[in-house]
């Protein structure tokens, strides 16, 4: 059975489990839904043998992946099943022949199928359709850095 920690009965909208073929079967634990999100993203394996469910999850839910691929460095994970990157980028001013440094901060929501995120890590997020008022992206992978001084929140980064 799926972890229940809401209120509601969480389920996977596309599962029966009123199935009589799943009662009669000895099977071990109920049929799960999960998808391949492309673009040369590999579902994780907690995503097809996990048993949580989210229904703004890329890989298990109702989301669809569109638009722009991102990268950047996480720097906050403190929100439920969300993240805060930021992406650091130069812009030429012409006036003085030079570049000044500049950064975005994107929220994005991450599946529970990632476990261990922690701030400077590097993640990969793909747009989708609003999910919240901030959030427009979702995590599809990310890479953890284990460098002591990458670990800084604000220091500036390009990939």
């Amino acid at each position: 059975m799926a972890e229940q920690h809401e209120r509601a009965f969480q389920k996977q909208p596309t599962i029966f489990l009123a199935s009589k073929r799943l009662r009669s079967k000895k099977s071990k634990g109920t049929p799960r839904f999960y998808k391949n999100v492309g673009l040369g993203f590999k579902t994780p394996k907690e995503a097809i043998e996990g048993t949580y469910i989210d229904k703004k999850c890329p890989f298990t839910g109702n989301v669809a992946i569109r638009g722009r691929i991102l990268r950047g460095v996480v720097t906050s994970t403190k929100m439920n099943r969300t993240i805060i990157i930021r992406r650091d980028y130069l812009r030429y001013v012409t006036k003085y022949n030079r570049y000044e440094k500049r950064h975005h901060n994107i929220a994005a929501h991450m599946s529970p199928a990632f476990v261990g995120v922690k701030p400077g890590d590097v993640a990969t997020v793909g747009q989708c359709r609003p999910l919240s008022k901030t959030v427009r992206f979702n995590v599809l992978s990310f890479e953890p850095q284990n460098i002591q001084g990458l670990q800084k929140k604000k220091q500036f980064r390009i990939f």
